[in-house]
C-alpha cells in the first residue's frame, strides 16, 4: 500500500501555516485540426455536461488535462476530422499518443455496447439459450434493433453478434437482463454494473444510463475512458472474433413464424483497413458519430476513440482510420500520456483511503483549538487545510504519474503549453 511520506506531510503542515500563492494561469488550449465544413442544422441542444474535475481531467498524465490538441513535440499535426474529441493510444503499451480533448465530457451512443462487453462478456456462457421477453423490445422507436421477436430463442453468442456488428439496443436489453439473473429488474442491475466497471477501470468520467448507449439524462463519457474500455474489450478472444465476424445468421423463430435473416457488420473499418481488429459504431441525433477501432500493424496494436464527430466529409470509421494511420506513423516510444490499468485505481484507492483516515485523526487532534481565542482559529483553519491536502495529495499523485518519466514527459508539457 502506498503511504504519504513523511517528509512530504511535514511539508504540507508548514505549507499550510503559509499564504497559498495563487496558481499560475492555465496555459490556452491548442485548437484541434478540422475540416472546413458547414455544421448540420437542426441538431438538438447537447446534454450540459458536469463540471471539469481538475483530478480526473489529468487521469493519464498532465498534458491529458486539455479540451484541444495534445501530440509529441515534433509530431506532424494529425489529420482534420470533425470528430469533437478523439484518443490514439497503443493496446499493449497503454502509451497515448496524441489526442484533442480526452477528458472532455461527452454523449456516446452506440459504443456504449463496449462497456457492456466490457462487463459482463466473461460472466455469460456464449452456448447458453435466451428466450426474448416483451421488456428487452423496449427501446426507443426506429432506432437500431436486429429484429429479436418475443417468444424467440437465441444463443448468447448469437446476441452478441446482433450486438456488434447490427447494433441491435434489442440484443443489448436481452444480455443486460440474462447477466443479471433475467428479472424484471435485470437492466437496471446491469447498468449499476456497468458503471461500477468503469470505475474499477478509471474511467471516472463514464456514467451510463442505459446498457445500449441510447441517449439518456446524465448519461456521459469521454474519448479517455471509451479507450480504457476498449483495451479491456479487446483483450478478451471472443470479443476480437465477434467483431472481426462480417456477416452471420439471425435464426428462424418457428413458434412466432419467423424466418431467419443475415446482419452484416456496420463497421466498414474491417473491410477497407490493413490490419483491422474490428470496433463499434454509434449515432443518435443528440450523440452524433461515435466510434472505437483497433488495428495492429508491425507489432503494434493501436485504438482510436473519437465522439460528437459528424459523417461528411468522412464518415466515422473513416476518422478513426486517418487518426489510426497518424499514429502508426508515430516512433513506437512516443506519449503524451498513459492509459491507466485497475491497479493502478486500486493503489490510488488504498492510498486516498489512507490519508483520509490519517488527515481525520489530525483534524480531531486539533478540534479543541477551535475553542481558544485569538491564533486558535488559525490553527483550525491550517489543520483543516492539511487534512484537505492530505486527502487529495495520493489521489493526485496517483492518477497523474507517468509510468516512465524523463525527456518524453518534458516534451509532452511543452507541446501542451504552445
Amino acid at each position: 500500500m502506498n503511504r504519504v511520506p513523511a517528509t512530504l506531510a511535514a511539508l504540507l503542515l508548514a505549507a499550510a501555516a503559509a499564504v497559498v500563492p495563487a496558481s499560475p494561469a492555465a496555459a490556452a488550449d491548442i485548437p484541434c485540426p478540422k475540416p472546413k465544413v458547414a455544421k448540420p442544422t437542426g441538431i438538438p441542444p447537447r446534454p450540459v455536461p458536469p463540471a471539469d474535475d481538475p483530478v480526473n481531467s489529468a487521469v493519464g498524465g498532465d498534458a491529458l488535462a486539455t479540451h484541444g490538441l495534445v501530440i509529441p513535440a515534433g509530431a506532424k499535426q494529425p489529420p482534420a476530422v470533425t470528430a469533437t474529441t478523439w484518443i490514439v493510444a497503443d493496446l499493449d503499451t497503454g502509451e497515448v499518443l496524441g489526442a484533442c480533448g480526452p477528458h472532455v465530457y461527452q454523449t456516446p451512443a452506440s459504443v456504449q455496447k463496449t462497456l457492456l462487453a466490457a462487463t459482463v462478456m466473461d460472466k455469460l456462457d456464449p452456448n447458453q439459450t435466451i428466450t426474448a421477453v416483451r421488456s428487452d423490445l423496449d427501446i426507443e422507436v426506429n432506432s437500431s434493433a436486429v429484429g429479436i421477436v418475443v417468444g424467440g430463442k437465441y444463443k448468447v453468442s448469437t446476441l452478441w453478434l446482433g450486438l456488434l456488428l447490427n447494433s441491435g439496443n434489442d440484443a443489448a436489453n436481452a444480455l443486460a437482463r440474462t447477466a443479471a439473473g433475467g428479472g424484471s429488474d435485470g437492466v437496471a442491475k446491469t447498468v449499476a454494473a456497468m458503471n461500477a466497471e468503469a470505475q474499477r477501470l478509471g474511467a471516472f468520467q463514464t456514467h451510463a444510463v442505459t446498457p445500449s448507449g441510447l441517449d439518456g439524462k446524465g448519461q456521459f463519457t469521454s474519448a479517455y475512458d471509451l479507450a480504457l474500455i476498449a483495451r479491456k474489450d479487446f483483450a478478451n478472444a471472443d470479443f476480437r472474433k465477434y467483431v472481426l465476424t462480417r456477416t452471420a445468421q439471425m435464426p428462424a423463430q418457428p413458434q412466432v413464424k419467423q424466418k431467419g435473416f443475415q446482419i452484416q457488420n456496420e463497421n466498414k473499418l474491417i473491410y477497407n483497413y490493413p490490419g483491422a481488429m474490428g470496433g463499434k459504431t454509434g449515432f443518435t441525433t443528440v450523440a452524433r458519430h461515435s466510434y472505437v477501432g483497433g488495428a495492429q500493424r508491425n507489432g503494434r496494436r493501436l485504438v482510436v476513440t473519437l465522439l460528437g464527430a459528424e459523417a461528411h466529409p468522412l464518415r466515422g470509421w473513416q476518422q478513426g482510420a486517418a487518426l489510426l494511420d497518424w499514429g502508426f506513423a508515430q516512433p513506437a516510444d512516443s506519449s503524451v500520456g498513459k492509459l491507466v490499468t485497475p491497479e493502478d485505481v486500486a493503489a490510488r484507492n488504498a492510498a486516498t483511503t489512507e490519508a483520509k483516515t490519517e488527515s481525520t485523526g489530525a483534524a480531531k487532534a486539533a478540534a479543541p483549538a477551535v475553542h481558544s481565542p485569538g491564533p486558535g482559529a488559525t490553527t483550525v483553519m491550517a489543520a483543516g487545510l492539511v487534512a484537505l491536502v492530505l486527502a487529495g495529495t495520493p489521489l493526485l499523485l496517483l492518477l497523474t504519474q507517468r509510468r516512465r518519466r524523463g525527456p518524453r514527459a518534458a516534451v509532452a508539457r511543452s507541446v501542451r503549453r504552445g
